[in-house]
């Protein structure tokens, strides 16, 4: 047998003519011609830090990708044990896979930061006690300048230690909890009455709809952008959450019934631009912001606290938080924490309080 290079055809930078080919030498490949008792012979090709065999002929697509996985699959083994490889085992899992793209993209940017910093790490250093000092004096170097991404990037990690703790490829999280450096909390920012009332005087019809949507729903804008006709049959509304993928049964107020009777059905989605076509996430994010300034609003309302606005609505007309997760999707935990953070800005509770107290006053005397 006689080993020697590999060679393979890869494009070179294009001319007028088309991309021009060359035949370079791979590192890392090992050529090894066997010569049969006939006298025959016939060439294999081996990756040399894995000593796994090569399919196809050098220059082909799959010579280059059999070449390029077995590079992957030595670079997992080399980083095996260090936070690297339990990011990739954690971005290989259901629990992120069953994210929708728009938080695995998010996800992802923050993780490649992560990775920038921690991911040489070995895990048993992060099990070491004193390591949560270490990951703290990032954050807080990082929040010196960029608060937010400095939350961001951290949390993202402590997501990814609490998922290698539950399959015990860590014996404890060591930032399952950290005070945020981001102070602008949105905690009590939700929709008043005076609010909806300025934003549909001066909205048009399009903006007006998916105001309605989200306030009697409580789904995000995603699912409302995506919703189509067919999820609405004249009494309630039927979706698929693209966040967790929860399916939810929404029987629809006689206000929003009444709205979705008298929409016109212009395309296959309930909500469109004027013209009549779907909308694009920044169109929608433009015009409603147009639309919003419109209004003269001082506080500091987004489409997103709508959300929030929905769970508490439901709270004060009596519903229990089982209920109002049933309607929003949330899980009974969240809307436990929307309904703590959010109703110290309404009046609706603490004036039914008060009715009952003095009731209560009345039948005790």
């Amino acid at each position: 047998m006689i080993a020697g290079p590999a060679f393979s055809t890869v494009p070179t930078n294009p001319s007028r003519n088309g991309r021009r080919a060359m035949r370079v030498k791979l590192k890392g490949v090992n050529t090894v011609t066997h010569t049969a008792a006939d006298g025959s012979t016939s060439k294999y090709y081996y990756h040399r830090a894995s000593g796994k065999r090569l399919t196809g002929e050098p220059g082909s697509a799959e010579f280059l990708a059999s070449f390029e996985e077995a590079g992957r699959a030595v670079a997992q083994e080399r980083s095996a044990g260090t936070v690297s490889w339990l990011i990739r085992q954690y971005c290989d899992s259901q629990q992120w896979k069953k994210l929708a793209e728009s938080t695995r993209t998010i996800g992802r940017f923050n993780l490649n930061g992560v990775e920038a910093k921690w991911g040489t790490t070995l895990l048993k250093h992060v099990d070491d006690r004193r390591s949560r000092a270490l990951f703290l004096k990032w954050h807080d170097q990082l929040a010196e300048t960029q608060p937010r991404a400095a939350d961001n990037k951290l949390a993202a990690l402590a997501r990814v230690f609490s998922w290698g703790y539950n399959r015990g490829h860590l014996i404890h999280n060591p930032i399952a909890t950290f005070e945020r450096a981001y102070g602008n909390s949105r905690a009590e920012l939700i929709w008043l009455p005076n609010h909806v009332a300025a934003f549909e005087a001066v909205a048009n019809a399009e903006m007006q709809l998916s105001l309605l949507l989200a306030l009697h729903t409580g789904q995000r804008q995603g699912d409302l952008l995506r919703l189509p006709w067919s999820a609405y049959d004249g009494e309630a509304i039927s979706l698929r959450q693209g966040k967790g993928g929860r399916k939810v049964w929404i029987p629809c107020t006689d206000a929003l019934r009444v709205a979705l009777d008298a929409a016109p059905r212009r395309a296959i989605t309930m909500l469109t631009k004027p013209d009549g076509t779907p909308w694009t996430k920044n169109a929608f994010h433009n015009a409603w912001k147009s639309a919003f300034t419109l209004t003269r609003i001082t506080d500091d309302l987004h489409f997103h606290d709508l959300r929030g606005t929905a769970v508490t609505m439901l709270s004060e007309a009596g519903c229990t938080p089982q209920e109002i997760a049933t309607i929003t999707g949330h899980t009974l935990a969240s809307v436990n924490k929307i309904l703590e953070l959010y109703l110290a800005r309404t009046r609706a509770l603490a004036q039914s309080a008060i009715v009952k107290l003095n009731a209560h006053r009345r039948n005790a005397k």
